[in-house]
Order: C-alpha cells, then sequence, then structure tokens
C-alpha cells in the first residue's frame, strides 16, 4: 500500500512518527491541507471581525438611546455670564465675571462667522453624528502615544463636550466618555442648537468666552457685525486662545487668520476675490480701555455691597443688570478735575527729579512695556512715558506705540531751561496728553509731575441720594485703597458746621456776636491754650463772620458752651460714623473722618434739614429683565427747617466772601466749607448747590505736609469749582429757598429727627454742656482790642490746638 505523501510502498512508522502524523491531521498541517486552512482561518477573522463591528454597533446604539445624565443637565444649561453695571443713562461702566460671555442667539452669528468656523474645526459638521470615528480612534491613540500632544479630528460637538462636561486629562476613558456624551448631545439637539451652545460657550482668550464676548474684546462692536477678516480671526482662536493670541503674538496670529481663509476658499464658502482682500485686511483690533477704568472706585464699592447681599457666585455668574446712580459724564469731569488739581499742586512745588529709568534697570528700552499703556488714551489724561529723545527745548516720549513731544514752554514750571539737564534717555516722566496725534501720530504733551501726592472726590444728588461720581486716587491701577470711603483723616474747619448747628439748636443767631481773641479753657486734662496759625485775632464779630472766615477761637467757644458731647450727638445725626474722642480740640476738626461721610452729611443743609442716606444702586434685576431687587432710600430728618436755613446763612457767606469765596466766580448759588489741618496735611472743600453736593480732598498717604499755604481754597477748592461748573450747566436757574419759603417735601417716608440710629456717646466729655448758648461780647479779651469785622475775602488758618493739647497725628 502507497504511503498518503508518496507513491512508494509503506514503511513501518515508529510510535513518535505516528503522534506527529496525527497532530498533523488535527492541525490542518501539511502540503495537503494548506489552502483548507487558510481559507478556514480567514473566515474565522472575518466573522470574528463582523462580530466586533456588530457589538460596538450595537454598543453605541444602546448609548444612543439611553438617557445619559448630563443631557438632563445639559437640558437646564444656564451659562456663566456677565453681569453689568449700567450708568444713569444706560450705558456700560463695570462688569463682574467668572468667564466673560455675553450669551447671543443663533440668529445673531453671521454667516461668514459660522462658515469660518465649520471650515477649520469641523467640515462634516452638518452630516456627521458628532462623532468621527476613524480620526477620532486615530487621535486617541495618538494622544496617549504622543503623552499628552493635542491631535485634531475633535467635532464641533466633541469640543462641546470637553468644554461642558469633561476634564482636560487624556486618556482613554475620557475619550470614550467624550464619544459617548457627544452622541447623546447630537440625539437631543438639533445642529443649530449645539452650534448656538458651542459659540456662546467656547474660550477666546484674555477672558472671554464666546464670540460675542469676543467680538466686543477685540473688535469693539458685537458679533453680528464683523467683517470677513475679523469673523476669520475669532474663528482661529479655539485651537490655541493664547498661543494665537492677536494680541501677544499678532503674526501667529495673522497666519493662522489666513489658513481660516484658505480653508473657506478651498470649501468654496468664499469667493478667490473676497479671499485676497481679507489676507490683505490687518488684524484690525480695536481694544477699548475697559468700562471698569472709567469709575473703578465706584465700581468696586458697588460690587462690595452685590456680593455682601447676594453672594460672590451670583454676582459673577448669574448674568445681572445692575442699573447705579453713576452719572459716567460727570465721572470723567471729576476724573480731570483730581488729576489737575493734583497736577496743579505738583508744579507749585517745583521739580523733584528722582525718576525711575528703565536703562538703569536693565530692561531692552525698546520691547519695555507700562501698565499705563494697556488702556485707550485721550486727551487730558495723565499718563507715564519713556523719554525717547532730548534735545535743549524739546523732548520726545514714547507711551506704547505712540510718540509725542513736550516743547520747553511745557515744562517752564520745573525752573529748567535746558532739557538735558532735566531728563535722561529711558526716565519714566508722568505726562498729560494735550493733543492726539492726527496723521502723523505724533501727540502734544506737557510735562507733569507725580510726587506721590493723592486727591478724592465725591458727589450726591441732594434730592436723591445718589453718588453721582467717586475719585478714590490718582491711579486705580496703581493703589486700589479708596481714599474717599476708606481714608479716615482729619478734616479741619470742615467740621465746624456741626459745632455751629448745635450752638443754633441751644438758640445762638447767625447775627449774634462773639469774640475772637486768645483763650485759655479749662478742661478735665488741663488747661487748653488754642491759637490761630497767623497769631491774628479779630475780636468782636457775628458767628457768620466768624464761621465764614474759618475762625477757630469763636468755634472753641460754642463747643465749650454747648459741650463737646452735644457737638459730637450732632454729628453723629448727621451720618457721622467714624470714632471721635470727647476733646475740644475735635471741634476744629482734629478728629478722622472719610471724606464719603462728610459729602453725605452737607447734603443736609440744602435738603432743608432732611438726610437721604448715600447710595450707589438704584436696582438690580436678573438677566431676564426680572426685578431682584429696587433701592429704597432711607430718609430722616436730622435737624429742623428752620435750623437748617440759619446754617445755610453761614455756609453761603463762605462762598459769598469767606475761605471759598474763588468759587462765587461761577455766578452759581453755593454753600460749603473749606478745611486745612495742621501742619497742611490735609486740604479739604465741602460746598454745594441747591442740588448736588461734591466734596474733595488732597493730601498724602503718610500724612506728610502739602506744604506752607496749602489751604483748602488752594488746594482743593479748584478740584471741586472745575467738577460743580459741569454739574450745574444744564441747572441754570436753581436757588435756595428763601427763609418763609415751604419746606423741601420728598415722596419718601421720613424718620423724625432724634429717631435714626446714633452711635453711643459713652466716653468721658472734656467739657460740660452749658445750656442755652450765651456768646460773649465784650470789645476787648485779655487785653488785647477787638477788630472790626470786615468782608473781604478770609485766608483760613489751619486748626492748630495749643500747647497744652499737641497736634494730632
Amino acid at each position: 500500500m502507497k504511503s498518503l505523501y508518496t507513491d512508494e510502498l509503506p514503511t513501518k512508522l515508529s510510535a513518535q512518527q505516528r503522534w506527529k502524523q496525527f497532530l498533523d491531521r488535527v492541525t490542518l498541517r501539511g502540503p495537503d491541507f494548506s489552502t483548507r486552512r487558510k481559507a478556514i482561518r480567514s473566515t474565522f477573522i472575518t466573522l470574528l471581525g463582523l462580530s466586533a463591528v456588530f457589538g460596538a454597533l450595537s454598543g453605541l446604539t444602546l448609548i444612543y438611546s439611553i438617557d445619559l445624565p448630563q443631557m438632563d443637565e445639559l437640558e437646564r444649561y444656564r451659562p456663566n455670564t456677565t453681569t453689568d453695571l449700567l450708568d444713569i443713562h444706560g450705558r456700560l461702566i463695570g462688569s463682574f465675571a467668572q468667564e466673560r460671555r455675553v450669551v447671543v442667539p443663533y440668529s445673531d452669528l453671521p454667516v461668514n462667522l459660522r462658515e469660518a468656523i465649520l471650515s477649520i474645526e469641523d467640515k462634516s459638521f452638518e452630516s456627521n453624528w458628532g462623532v468621527n470615528p476613524l480620526r477620532t480612534l486615530a487621535a486617541a491613540y495618538t494622544d496617549i502615544q504622543s503623552k499628552g500632544r493635542a491631535q485634531g479630528a475633535s467635532t464641533l460637538t466633541m469640543q462641546l463636550t470637553r468644554n461642558l462636561f469633561l476634564s482636560s486629562q487624556k486618556t482613554f476613558g475620557r475619550k470614550l466618555q467624550e464619544i459617548f456624551l457627544s452622541l447623546q448631545i447630537e440625539r437631543r439637539f438639533t445642529k443649530q442648537q449645539i452650534f448656538s451652545l458651542y459659540a456662546n460657550q467656547i474660550y477666546l482668550g484674555h477672558g472671554t468666552y464666546g464670540f460675542e464676548a469676543g467680538a466686543e474684546f477685540y473688535f469693539s462692536k458685537h458679533v453680528k457685525d464683523l467683517t470677513l477678516p475679523e469673523c476669520a480671526l475669532l474663528a482661529a482662536l479655539p485651537k490655541g486662545p493664547e498661543a494665537y493670541s492677536p494680541i501677544k503674538y499678532p503674526d501667529r496670529a495673522l497666519r493662522r487668520r489666513n489658513l481660516v481663509l484658505s480653508e473657506m476658499l478651498e470649501d468654496h464658502k468664499i469667493t478667490q476675490a473676497q479671499a485676497d482682500a481679507a489676507r490683505d485686511a490687518p488684524l484690525g483690533l480695536n481694544i477699548q480701555t475697559p468700562p471698569n477704568s472709567l469709575a473703578p472706585y465706584f465700581v468696586e464699592e458697588v460690587r462690595r455691597q452685590l456680593e455682601k447681599e447676594y453672594g460672590v457666585e451670583e454676582v459673577h455668574g448669574a448674568g445681572l443688570k445692575v442699573y447705579t446712580t453713576l452719572d459716567l459724564d460727570l465721572q470723567q469731569v471729576a476724573n480731570h478735575a483730581v488729576l489737575n488739581g493734583v497736577a496743579a499742586y505738583e508744579r507749585r512745588h517745583g521739580w523733584k527729579g528722582r525718576l525711575q529709568n528703565v536703562i538703569d534697570a536693565g530692561l531692552d528700552p525698546v520691547a519695555y512695556q507700562h501698565p499705563d499703556w494697556t488702556q485707550t488714551v485721550a486727551a487730558g489724561d495723565y499718563i507715564h512715558a519713556m523719554v525717547t529723545q532730548i534735545a535743549v527745548r524739546q523732548m520726545t516720549v514714547r507711551f506704547g506705540t505712540q510718540t509725542a513731544t513736550i516743547a520747553g514752554d511745557d515744562w517752564a514750571w520745573a525752573q529748567q531751561y535746558d532739557g538735558r539737564k532735566l531728563v535722561r534717555v529711558g526716565d519714566l516722566v508722568y505726562i498729560r496728553i494735550e493733543h492726539l496725534g492726527d496723521k502723523d501720530g505724533v501727540a502734544k504733551a506737557s510735562l507733569q509731575q507725580d510726587s506721590g501726592a493723592q486727591g478724592s472726590m465725591m458727589a450726591i444728588d441732594n434730592s436723591s441720594g445718589e453718588v453721582m461720581a467717586m475719585v478714590g486716587g490718582r491711579d486705580y491701577a496703581l493703589s486700589q485703597f479708596n481714599r474717599a470711603t476708606q481714608a479716615q483723616r482729619q478734616v479741619g474747619s470742615s467740621f465746624k458746621p456741626y459745632v455751629y448747628t448745635a450752638a443754633i439748636e441751644a438758640g445762638a443767631k447767625p447775627m449774634d456776636p462773639i469774640v475772637d481773641a486768645p483763650t485759655t479753657f479749662s478742661t478735665p486734662s488741663g488747661p487748653y491754650t488754642p491759637r490761630n496759625y497767623e497769631h491774628n485775632y479779630a475780636g468782636s464779630m457775628t458767628l457768620a463772620d466768624a464761621f465764614a472766615q474759618s475762625r477757630n477761637i469763636p468755634a472753641l467757644r460754642l463747643a465749650d458752651r454747648v459741650g463737646i458731647r452735644k457737638v459730637i450727638e450732632v454729628a453723629h445725626r448727621f451720618g457721622i460714623t467714624s470714632k471721635m474722642p470727647m476733646f475740644l480740640p475735635v471741634a476744629i476738626g482734629s478728629a478722622d473722618i472719610t471724606l464719603a461721610e462728610q459729602v453725605g452729611a452737607y447734603t443736609v443743609f440744602p435738603n432743608d434739614g432732611l438726610r437721604i442716606a448715600p447710595h450707589y444702586i438704584r436696582k438690580v434685576t436678573q438677566a431676564d429683565g426680572i426685578p431682584l431687587d429696587e433701592k429704597k432710600p432711607e430718609v430722616t430728618e436730622v435737624i429742623s427747617v428752620e435750623t437748617a436755613r440759619s446754617m445755610m446763612v453761614l455756609l453761603k457767606a463762605v462762598v459769598q466772601y469767606g475761605t471759598g469765596a474763588a468759587a462765587s466766580s461761577l455766578g452759581h448759588p453755593f454753600g460749603g466749607k473749606t478745611g486745612t489741618t495742621n501742619d497742611f496735611t490735609d486740604a479739604w472743600f465741602i460746598g454745594f448747590s441747591p442740588s448736588v453736593t461734591c466734596g474733595t480732598w488732597i493730601g498724602f498717604d503718610d500724612r506728610t505736609s502739602l506744604g506752607k499755604g496749602e489751604q483748602g481754597a488752594k488746594a482743593a477748592l479748584p478740584m471741586w469749582m472745575e467738577f460743580m461748573k459741569a454739574a450745574i450747566a444744564d441747572r441754570p436757574d436753581e436757588y435756595f429757598p428763601k427763609d418763609g419759603a415751604p419746606k423741601k417735601v420728598l415722596a419718601v417716608p421720613v424718620t423724625p429727627a432724634g429717631q435714626g440710629d446714633t452711635p453711643s456717646l459713652n466716653e468721658q466729655d472734656e467739657t460740660a454742656p452749658g445750656g442755652q448758648v450765651v456768646v460773649p461780647t465784650a470789645p476787648t479779651v485779655n487785653g488785647v482790642p477787638t477788630a472790626p469785622t470786615g468782608s473781604k475775602p478770609a485766608v483760613e488758618t489751619p486748626e492748630r490746638t495749643g500747647v497744652a493739647h499737641p497736634p494730632p497725628a
């Protein structure tokens, strides 16, 4: 018999050979079984593959048909949106946000933007299921192999899923979650809804989320108004908002934008001519000064109040609309008035020098950028600039990408003819923009100085208590400390209205006589001998004249008669909450009080004795316009109308012929009071028209002296006048009520006098109340002859407290 494998006769096989033959037959090995083996193996692999595909499709179908919890969240999803602060005319003055986002409907997204996004991010968006299986698996594998270096292939839906629900960790598990959730989103939402969610959610750099916020930030316009190249630039950013930032890396951003345009051309979304024109266009950024920078101290006060009432999360994420009391036009006037006033003070005291130099600091003068240069600059603004060229009578400075020239006449106040002896190349100088450049781009500026002096201002509408403007310092970027609301400073003679109010309540009259002469007061801590700064005493004079000329001795006489406890109680009724010691020098301004307290208190006088609590907010609404809260001001009757009108006689006299007489040049009815403290460390003016009360302060944070002669009338009053000139511009016919005229009536409930909250007066009083005021009228005091009363403008003297009580620090 022949063998199975040969034509030879069979031979006897060993046991080992027989076992191998058996195995070959079982495993289909050997030459006769080769073709059969391959066919069976191929069939097996095919069946296995089909089973895997079927299983995957079944799994995906199951996932697609089952509702995941995240979908319910997405149905209720409300993205974090920006809380906007609006002024009284509806203009944006500030905003708060965890994510700066403005939600817009699909219809507001221009076609060019939609096409640009799809061309660069997801060409198959309209037809895919939210996933591109082959590209997604390949990208996931590469991501993991490359240890996190991102690959493309994510659809718009997958990007949305990542942004809404997932971490940035790159694992197969997270990629599977991304796929599953994307499929669910596609099942539950239309393509239009998905695109809208994406367009309002995606991050575009510099704290902006969504294309409306991006359009407002980069181009200062609404997304619906974007041009083709602007659409392409925004569409270029989702891939890498920081890497392609048009602010930090304009060249990269331009290349990326042009790539988007090329993709749109390839997809036949735009014509060749449109693509060429768009590629030739510059980036065209138009980044405006952030609204918060126009009234930063006011915005910060509003933020604190809102967070206290509604919580941080609600304020920074719920998209509230906050209707504030600020008048943006007057706020800008206030900004300039304070800066102009401080600059005028600086110039009066000569050039100090001591400038920082960029080159000395080892910095590149070409690449150097100062924090001031991130904001839009306008004529009248004060900024720092770097000196680039110097000649005898001209210097050139740079601020950002702009340059300005300063002529010799514009530094004449520095008393140095040769500019080369004044500054060096690389010096950081403080300048005022006088005129912005035209076609040549060169601005005109004047040299200023920043020696550290600070100023503040606050204005309130008398009839409503609304804070119209607030300046807390000369530069919020350098110091967020609010000198209007937080700085407690000695107020000098601006405290005297509370002394005279207490006296009038006790029976004194404006025309009563009083003696201005050297006097020693007996107090529990010993004899107290105050003096006028110039050792000048007027003798017998009326209360009105003593007040108008800001005489210290008469004020102390009145406080001594009524008792300092009574004076402080009156001040508390007016809204002064700062703690004041029960010492007689408080009567001439040794107590530390804030500007905000003083301005709020002074509104009582033109309001016929009524105090409307100062406030910053009119109402708050939710994002959909539903009212959340509407503020109702608290109104209290502080003093009687008779007392208020008697005080008006005194306060008007200050402007008519007293220390504030310069204000009479505005030709408007005013009242007010100057204040100057010991050693000229603080200068004040608090004054009012029938409709507006405004206060100004100037000084150094470390209480350095402003210099001899820097009284309130000289240093603070000019700022007040510049502001009030604008505040009364549309109120030419207003006037104060005459004696006998009806009392001012408000449409809100009034708390009777004495029922308001008054801080406890539990400290020892240095002086005892003396009942009804009896004003001394002796023609001579301590041998010093009395001086006749004069009506010429007075010069205010600092409030010195004498040797028995050292000047307060």
